[in-house]
């Protein structure tokens, strides 16, 4: 393919392109024969006008501009040619090191260690220079990656290691330009702290250089590889399974580095120079070669760095920079038409005990009335007109009317622990019971028709069933605002092509990314969960020792915080109900309390009612010494004292 010109920049071939950009090898021309080569990146020019991609594309030139680390690719020149955007940078003959385990994988060996610690020892060195990177007035910058994947380690022809595309960088000089609710980063490389959306700080980065590490010592993904969804999982729940499960041995020392920049809470992993200097440590104590000659032989034993002058459809991965989607949009209408290529849907019909029919109906209403309860797996359907049959012989209903998680018959409860009403608030100190006792089982909710279970595991909520149509994944995601109607309509209609799995069907239609789908399910979730405490009327069971034996998803809250949630939702009149038993009692600070008040992350006003409990005062005498002496809504005082009675952070005399 010919290209024209830019400005002096001449054009020689495609190397990359992406959701937001493009990247050309270009030579750059000047007087006297000056000529120079380089990696030329610009907006794909359907986003050009687009005021996110620009600010994007400016966040990360401005960044660029004070990024000058031997391993971190340079930026020679930014500006605007032919009303186009554009930057220039090193451009860096090699190959990267996803191709590298690739390459090894499909040999059935590792990347040899030495080799791997030299490459993450170098580019965490970049990681610790962009982290401690500082304005002119000395400020912080808070340079955060974001983006430390195996493509974007690039190997020099001579065995260098170069970072590259800071286009999703977080820090200082871009506040704002990757606001809340748009997801960056590519899945299997991001942090448990990534995926559910919490502020990002350099341990991030390390995290992900750690999981790369990972993978060239097992040459095998940590954490990808299956489905979308199951891998944020395991990145959120740091699921190292396959780590430890790998055939390939890794020495004690290296296995603790490793553990080290995996740590699930961001405080207790190393800094990106800390990392840098176990790397370093390893190679000293263990006497290894390293250096760019170890990297360059195995480059060649690979053939990693020949030359590609081809340029057959601008994809990325060739043997000089890789910089493809800076943005993790793709672009997915020709999957979507492809998909939506149906002749007829599918209808159905239910044949009840008792010989009553009921349809046609479409795949979603039918799944609708399985999760209320009226199907069961011996209910008679038909399938577009086909004969009837047991529902838990028609394909695409197997997996849910299969399922014990998702199906509401009361059999439990005859092996029932405990029960009782749901009137007063009882529901919160049920589940303290359960959280402090570290119990494991499956608490029933029920009045009339309506039906809800909350599986718990060692007192962690663990997965929550409902009947409620409101709550169902679909309705949540329309109502929320996380899809269009007309997008969960569709995704609805082919749910049949994806297992019966509504967010696999989102997923591969394009209508949501990985990323999304795991924090669209996640707040779903939480929202069933927290719903159950509203209920006023109706009773629990706890059945110990059941399991969802479903594919669960953990809420990923911390317990103690998601009780403090659960008294924000009761209903206020419930609680002060409750607290009428107490009303005459003398309050005052549990000496040992199970847990400490710490851990509910309370608001602040709550702390300090709690806190302020002295052990002189009957309940009502507080409140109304309380209500004299602060600002705090009476409401919100009677949330503070339930919680701090249900959880036993106040005694009664």
């Amino acid at each position: 393919m010919v290209y024209q010109p830019i400005g002096p920049y001449l054009i020689e071939r495609c190397l990359a392109t992406g959701g937001m950009a493009e990247v050309f090898v270009a030579v750059r021309t000047g007087p006297h024969g000056f000529r120079k080569r380089v990696a030329f990146k610009r907006i794909l020019p359907r986003y050009a006008r687009d005021p996110d991609f620009v600010s994007m594309f400016v966040g990360e030139a401005r960044l660029a501009a004070r990024l000058e680390h031997t391993n971190i690719v340079h930026v020679f020149d930014f500006g605007e040619l032919e009303g186009q955007l554009f930057l220039t940078m090193e451009l860096v003959e090699g190959t990267n090191v996803s191709r590298m385990v690739r390459s090894v994988s499909s040999r059935a060996e590792a990347v040899p260690l030495e080799v791997a610690l030299s490459i993450c020892a170098e580019t965490a060195h970049a990681l610790a220079y962009a982290h401690e990177l500082a304005q002119d007035n000395g400020e912080p910058l808070q340079v955060v990656h974001r983006d430390v994947s195996p493509a974007n380690i690039l190997l020099t022809s001579t065995g260098h290691v170069k970072l590259t595309d800071f286009g999703i960088a977080k820090c200082a000089l871009r506040e704002g330009v990757t606001e809340e609710g748009h997801v960056r980063g590519k899945l299997g490389y991001m942090s448990p702290e990534q995926v559910m959306g919490k502020e990002l700080a350099g341990a991030s980065d390390v995290f992900t250089l750690s999981t790369v590490l990972a993978e060239m010592l097992i040459a095998e993904p940590l954490f990808g590889g299956g489905v979308e969804l199951d891998a944020l999982i395991k990145i959120r729940n740091v699921d190292l399974t396959r780590l430890y499960a790998s055939e390939r041995h890794l020495p004690k020392d290296v296995l603790r580095l490793v553990e080290k920049g995996l740590a699930r809470d961001p405080v207790d992993r190393l800094s990106a120079r800390a990392f840098a200097r176990g790397c370093e440590e390893i190679i000293r104590r263990r006497g290894l070669e390293h250096g760019p000659a170890q990297v360059v032989r195995l480059g060649r034993r690979l053939q990693l760095f020949e030359t590609h002058n081809e340029d057959p459809a601008c994809e990325s991965g060739s043997g000089v920079n890789s910089f493809a989607d800076t943005t993790g949009i793709t672009v997915r209408s020709e999957k979507m038409a492809d998909d939506f290529r149906i002749d007829t849907p599918l209808t159905y019909r239910i044949r009840f005990k008792d010989g009553e029919e009921v349809g046609p109906l479409s795949y979603s209403r039918l799944i609708q009335e399985i999760l209320a309860g009226r199907v069961a797996q011996s209910t008679l359907v038909s399938r577009s007109e086909h004969p009837f049959s047991p529902a838990s012989e028609v394909p695409e209903l197997g997996r849910i009317v299969n399922s014990k998680a998702l199906l509401f018959g009361l059999d439990d409860l005859s092996h029932a622990d405990r029960s009782g009403s749901l009137g007063r608030a009882a529901l919160l100190q049920a589940v303290h019971r359960i959280t402090h006792q570290y119990e494991t089982g499956v608490l029933h909710l029920w009045h009339g028709v309506r039906r809800k279970k909350i599986y718990f595991v060692e007192g962690r909520p663990d997965f929550v069933a409902s009947t409620e149509k409101s709550e169902l994944l679909g309705e949540f995601l329309a109502h929320t605002g996380w899809c269009l109607r007309m997008e969960v309509d569709m995704a609805l209609a082919m749910m049949p092509r994806y297992g019966g799995r509504l967010g696999d069907a989102l997923v591969g239609l394009g209508i949501l990314r990985p990323v999304q789908l795991y924090r669209a399910v996640a707040a779903q979730v939480r929202e069933r969960y927290l719903d159950a405490f509203r209920w006023r009327q109706g009773r629990y069971a706890f059945v110990s020792g059941i399991r969802a034996e479903e594919e669960t998803f953990p809420l990923g809250y911390s317990v103690h915080e998601l009780l403090r949630d659960a008294v924000q939702y009761a209903d206020i009149d419930e609680l002060k109900a409750a607290l009428q038993g107490f009303r005459m009692q003398v309050i005052h600070r549990s000496v040992q309390p199970p847990t400490s008040i710490e851990a509910y992350r309370l608001p602040e006003s709550w702390e300090r009612l709690v806190t302020a409990v002295r052990g002189d005062a009957t309940l009502e005498a507080f409140v109304e010494r309380e209500t004299r002496a602060r600002d705090m809504e009476l409401d919100q005082m009677y949330r503070a004292l339930f919680l701090g009675l249900c959880c036993e952070l106040i005694d009664v005399a």
